[in-house]
C-alpha cells in the first residue's frame, strides 16, 4: 500500500492481504519501521520491558507512553501510527479514558489508541469513540492483567474461556473498534474469531489465521539476549552485530588506527604552520602539545 496508512485502509482490509504491524518506541525505529512498509505502527507499552528494563508493562504511565509515542510521531511514518493506553489510563473513569485518549492523540500524535479488555471495557471502548478517536482493541494474554491471570499464559484454552473470548471480541468489533489484537490464544479460536467478527484481526502468538500479525521490533531484529517467547521469529542478529562492530571501535581506538588522517579535520598548510610557529601576545609559543 502506497501512501500514509488510515484507520479507514486497515478496516478495508479485512479478509485481503495480511495486514504487517510491528512495534517501535523512537524516532530511528519508526523511521525504520516505516520505510520497511509497515501497515501499522504500535508504540506499545511493552518499551517497559525492552527499552527501560521493567519485569513488566505496569511499570509505565501515561506521561512516558506519550513521549515515546511522540517521539515517533516526529519520524513522520506513512504507517498508522497507534498508541498503547497503559494501565491505569482507563480503568478508574470512562472520564479518565476518554481524557487520557485525547492525550496520546493531542500530545503523543497517535492516529488511533490501543486497550486492553473485552465486554467489561464496552463503556470507556464507546465513550472514545464518541470523541472521534480510533480504537484498535486487545483480547486473549492481556499483559496489564498479568497478576490476575497468575502470569503469561495462553488464554482461551477451555472451552468455556474460548466462548467467552468470542462473546468478548464480537462485542467490541459491535461497539466500533477498528482492529483487534488477539494475544496467546490458540489459533483455532483466533480463526474462529477472525471469521465471525467484521473487522481486522491482528494475531501475536495466534496462529496465521489471523488477518494479520505483530511483534516486538527488539525480538524481530534481535536486540536484546532473552528468552524469546514461543511465537517470535528472529529475522537478525543485531545484538551480536553491535557488540562486534563496538569490539572492533574499541580496539581501533586502543591501537590508534581510529581516528584516520581521512577521519580527521586540517587547517590549511599555511594558517597551521603560523599556528604552531607563530608568536602571539595571548600565549606562550611554540605551543606545548
Amino acid at each position: 500500500m502506497g501512501g500514509k496508512v488510515t484507520v479507514p485502509d486497515v478496516r478495508a482490509r479485512k479478509g485481503g492481504q495480511k495486514l504487517t504491524m510491528i512495534t517501535a518506541y523512537d524516532f530511528a525505529m519508526a523511521r525504520i519501521a516505516s520505510e520497511a512498509g509497515a501497515d501499522m505502527i504500535l508504540v506499545g507499552d511493552s518499551l517497559a520491558n525492552v527499552v527501560l528494563g521493567f519485569d513488566s508493562t505496569l511499570d509505565v504511565d501515561l506521561d512516558v507512553m506519550i513521549h515515546h509515542t511522540a517521539a515517533v510521531a516526529r519520524a513522520e511514518p506513512d504507517s498508522l501510527l497507534v498508541g498503547d493506553m497503559p494501565w491505569m489510563s482507563y480503568h478508574v473513569s470512562v472520564e479518565d479514558g476518554v481524557r487520557n485518549a485525547g492525550r496520546l492523540v493531542r500530545e503523543g500524535g497517535a492516529e488511533a489508541v490501543k486497550l486492553e479488555g473485552g465486554r467489561k471495557r464496552l463503556p470507556v471502548i464507546e465513550a472514545i469513540l464518541k470523541a472521534e478517536i480510533p480504537v484498535m482493541g486487545h483480547l486473549g494474554l492481556t499483559p496489564q492483567s498479568v497478576n490476575s491471570m497468575g502470569g503469561y499464559r495462553v488464554q482461551g484454552k477451555a472451552v468455556d474461556e474460548a466462548r467467552e473470548m468470542l462473546t468478548d471480541a464480537i462485542a467490541i468489533a459491535e461497539a466500533g473498534v477498528f482492529a483487534m489484537v488477539l494475544e496467546g490464544v490458540p489459533d483455532v479460536l483466533a480463526r474462529i474469531i477472525t471469521k465471525e467478527v467484521s473487522v481486522p484481526t491482528i494475531g501475536i502468538g495466534a496462529g496465521a489465521g489471523t488477518d494479520g500479525q505483530v511483534l516486538v521490533f527488539h525480538d524481530v531484529l534481535g536486540m536484546h539476549d532473552g528468552k524469546l517467547p514461543k511465537f517470535v521469529r528472529q529475522y537478525a542478529d543485531l545484538r551480536g552485530q553491535a557488540v562486534e562492530a563496538l569490539q572492533r571501535y574499541f580496539r581501533d581506538v586502543q591501537s590508534g588506527e581510529f581516528p584516520s588522517d581521512e577521519e580527521t579535520y586540517h587547517m590549511g598548510e599555511e594558517a597551521e604552520k603560523a599556528l604552531l610557529e607563530g608568536p602571539s601576545s595571548d600565549l606562550s609559543w611554540p605551543l606545548s602539545w
